[in-house]
């Protein structure tokens, strides 16, 4: 009876009566390739090809038995995307990925079945099976949390370094239970809002908004809490949008070159004994409308007048 092999690991079984002389050596071989499949370390290289398939040998060494695959090289140059194939059996495979990548963002080493959809290896070390058609992560390459999307806890638990700790989920909620120390500027692009004390040991700068001039003139409370406009005619300012209760700040109220210029309140801006102030009337003259709302509706405001250069 003719020997044959495997299905999954390929390997040799000898038929009765096969080998009558070397059959022990036969089965040393076998012996070496279960190390191989449970143990072994195999390195490939990647870079020039669109597509490098493991090789698979019948019942000899090869590539795609080992159980830990190391890929180094370089993705981005020839091919934004380098396809690793292995054989469409069972397997499961411990795999570093140390290939250098020339746009992270969109280079990519991808393990998958010929035929099949995949799955990018992410850098660092994570472990991989397939059923002999779809290849899935177990478990998500240990990069740093620098690089990984660390807030998709379903799919994306890696291993934290000691460095690692210091960084917080970026795509969900989270509460942060200790003190935080930041060393360079921090940028929100929008509303932050703060429930407790908040102490500041250096200086709060606030900008100057300059408002558009009009008939009407309109402050979107949005936008800052300080704010200049120069008037070039009569004007009325206008209801403020986006107040909120609390909001304090100033408005800078400029005559232009001519001067003579009036400016008269929308009726939710009130003054002192509900008497509105006139606007200095001199070419270039200056005041300072400072306000705090009493509501969205309700803007209690003074007006320091007649600043000088």
């Amino acid at each position: 009876m003719a020997s044959t092999y495997t299905t999954n690991l390929r390997l040799t079984k000898q038929g009765d009566g096969d080998n009558p002389n070397t059959w022990g050596e036969v089965l040393n071989n076998v012996i070496s390739l279960v190390d191989e499949a449970v143990a072994s370390y195999t390195t490939v290289s990647i870079g020039s090809a669109a597509t490098v398939t493991l090789t698979e040998n019948q019942g000899s060494q090869d590539q795609s038995r080992s159980a830990i695959l190391e890929f180094k090289g370089t993705v981005g140059g020839a091919n934004t995307s380098i396809f690793v194939l292995i054989p469409n059996t069972p397997k499961t495979y411990a795999i570093r990925n140390v290939v250098s990548a020339n746009t992270t963002a969109t280079d990519a080493v991808i393990l998958r079945v010929a035929g099949n959809t995949g799955v990018t290896i992410g850098s660092g070390s994570g472990y991989y099976i397939t059923n002999g058609t779809s290849v899935f992560s177990v478990v998500t390459p240990t990069g740093t949390a620098a690089s990984r999307n660390v807030g998709v806890c379903a799919t994306e638990i890696p291993d934290t370094s000691l460095a690692d700790i210091r960084y917080v989920p970026t795509s969900v909620s989270s509460s942060i239970v200790a003190e935080k120390t930041f060393t360079a500027s921090v940028i929100f692009t929008s509303a932050v809002r703060i429930e407790g004390n908040i102490s500041v040991s250096g200086a709060v700068k606030s900008f100057i908004t300059t408002l558009t001039d009009a008939a009407s003139i309109v402050v979107s409370m949005n936008t800052g809490n300080n704010f200049l406009v120069t008037l070039a005619g009569n004007r009325t300012l206008a209801a403020p949008s986006n107040a909120t209760t609390g909001q304090t700040g100033s408005i800078y109220v400029v005559q232009d070159g001519t001067g003579g210029r009036t400016l008269s309140y929308n009726a939710v801006w009130k003054f002192p004994s509900g008497s509105a102030p006139a606007a200095t009337s001199t070419a270039a003259g200056v005041d300072l409308l400072v306000y705090n709302a009493r509501s969205a509706t309700t803007i209690d405001a003074v007006m320091l007048k007649d600043f000088k250069i």
